[in-house]
Formats: C-alpha cells, sequence, structure tokens
C-alpha cells in the first residue's frame, strides 16, 4: 500500500512531497502534561510539486497565497488529538480538503442586465432625493 496522498481521481500527491515534524502541543502546563510531541506539521512545497499541471498550480498558488512562505511550502499543523498518528492522519485529511476545494474552477460570471422595472425604481429614487435636496435650500428657514 502506497502513502501517496490521493486528492481526486487526477491528482495525487507523492509521499516523498509531504514532510512532517512533530513538535509539543501548547497548552496548560502540569505534572507530565503536554510532554510528548503529539503536534504535528505538515510542509507542502506547492512550486515544486510534480503532481500538480501547470493551471492547477497556480489556481493553487491563488488560493492559498496567504498561507504559502516565502519558498512556496504550504504548512499545515494539528494537536487536536493526544496521539501523534491520529493527528497526523487529520492535518493529511485537512490538506486532501483544502486542496480539493481549491480545485474547483470558479463558475463563470454571466453579465446580466437590469429589469425595465428595477430601472424606472432607482430613477423615481434619484427624482424623490433630488426634490428632497431642493427643498433645503434657501427661503425656507424659520423666521
Amino acid at each position: 500500500m502506497s502513502d501517496d496522498l490521493v486528492i481526486n481521481a487526477k491528482v495525487t500527491v507523492p509521499a516523498g512531497e509531504l514532510s512532517f515534524s512533530a513538535s509539543r502541543s501548547s497548552g496548560p502546563g502540569g505534572q507530565h502534561v503536554n510532554t510528548t510531541d503529539s503536534r504535528i506539521q505538515l510542509r507542502w512545497n506547492l512550486r515544486e510539486s510534480v503532481a500538480l499541471t501547470e493551471v492547477q498550480r497556480n489556481r493553487l498558488l491563488k488560493f492559498f497565497a496567504s498561507r504559502l512562505t516565502e519558498a512556496g511550502e504550504l504548512i499545515l499543523a494539528c494537536d487536536t488529538n493526544r496521539s501523534q498518528r491520529r493527528n497526523r492522519e487529520e492535518v493529511v485529511q485537512r490538506l486532501a480538503a483544502l486542496v480539493r476545494e481549491a480545485l474547483i474552477p470558479p463558475k463563470p460570471r454571466r453579465k446580466t442586465r437590469p429589469t425595465a422595472a428595477s430601472r424606472e425604481r432607482r430613477l423615481q429614487d434619484k427624482r424623490r432625493r433630488s426634490n428632497l435636496k431642493k427643498g433645503r435650500g434657501s427661503g425656507n428657514e424659520p423666521e
């Protein structure tokens, strides 16, 4: 069985492109609390990935722009579980879900035109507002 990450039918990330590191989980301390390295950090370099086509790479780079390092690495971490193995599984599932979401092409925008009724309402509102402002002019001051 391969450890490659299957995103969808067309994209599979080779296991060699994903690097994992373990560290101490944050949270309040105490006697023998949070002393195991159960927090898992996943790194994946999008710019150098062989699993993606250029179109997919560009879409992912745009989608993850605010989350990438200067080198183009996406970093995800998980420390919700006390087990390192479960945190690793969860962070891998999270990566797969995020990439799946990012690969969905955006729906093209259809040009629409305002209806005749909405144009007429807009013009009536403009006339009403104009008359209201005209009524504020000089000559209407109290004595």
